[in-house]
């Protein structure tokens, strides 16, 4: 039982200083924060103007589109990393497979493109 205790107190040293450096710079930041900022420090900032709109105004329907369209090609294309570590030891099966997909992949792409999804006017 003590060899096994022996194991874990480096892991239990480095939670101890963990904690013990993340309390020491929270309670640095409570005491050297400054207690009355400046009303201009603490006013609302976005791309260098004060805000001039709701913040619940409405978007246009193409930010959704562009933003829908890169998470999907984005995560297609994240499938061809592990297809491309196993590239030496692949059968041709699995090499078809991969060029239907990304032909699929081409395919909705040149579609979205015609249909004007990717321009902004």
């Amino acid at each position: 039982m003590d060899a096994l205790l022996g194991e874990y107190l480096p892991i239990l040293i480095f939670i101890g200083i963990a904690v013990g450096l993340g309390l020491i710079l929270i309670l640095a930041a409570a005491v050297a924060a400054p207690s009355d900022p400046d009303p201009e420090k603490v006013s609302a900032y976005e791309c260098g103007f004060n805000a001039f709109d709701d913040a619940r105004m409405k978007f246009d329907v193409r930010f959704y589109l562009v933003s829908i369209l890169f998470i999907i090609f984005d995560l297609e294309v994240a499938f061809l990393f592990p297809w491309a570590v196993a590239f030496p030891t692949m059968t041709d099966t699995a090499f078809w497979s991969m060029m239907v997909f990304l032909g699929v992949l081409t395919v909705g792409f040149a579609y979205e493109w015609k249909k004007g999804a990717l321009d902004w006017e």
